[in-house]
């Protein structure tokens, strides 16, 4: 990939790591606060989600931090994955009998999981805190 590429690719990975990630904060937001984490809790085990009073606030906290630090591009990879976790189970415990088209379909979390592979796969991008942890540890092996 010669350079120019390279920097489109790099361009790109963020635009959609930001992107994504407001996604991500908006929903996690709106599990704290507008749902609040009982309200969601209780939407949860109406969809079928099992454990849901355990997993309503992990998948509200993973949202809206895993959002922040997508937005800010800190340990992307690791977040990426586990987000794309969270809509494979969002898929299939809740959007699969819904069909394919939104609402209530898998449209939207397989958008938002294939993002998120894309991000886990390709990185940050440029303009992220992952970047200047990999120059501050490439300095100091130096």
């Amino acid at each position: 990939m010669n350079e120019q590429n390279l920097q489109r690719f790099q361009l790109a990975l963020t635009v959609l790591r930001v992107l994504i990630g407001i996604i991500f904060m908006a929903h996690g937001y709106q599990k704290f606060f507008e749902y609040t984490i009982p309200g969601t809790t209780g939407a949860f085990g109406q969809m079928g989600v099992p454990l849901a009073g355990v997993i309503a606030p992990v998948v509200a906290t993973l949202e809206l931090v895993g959002g922040l630090a997508l937005v800010t591009g800190f340990l992307t990879r690791i977040t990426a994955g586990l987000l794309a976790l969270n809509m494979l189970g969002a898929m299939v415990l809740v959007h699969l009998k819904g069909g394919f088209f939104a609402p209530n379909g898998i449209e939207l979390p397989l958008s938002l999981m294939a993002s998120t592979v894309a991000l886990a796969l390709g990185g940050a991008g440029a303009f992220a805190l992952d970047g200047l942890r990999k120059r501050e540890q490439q300095v100091v092996r130096a």
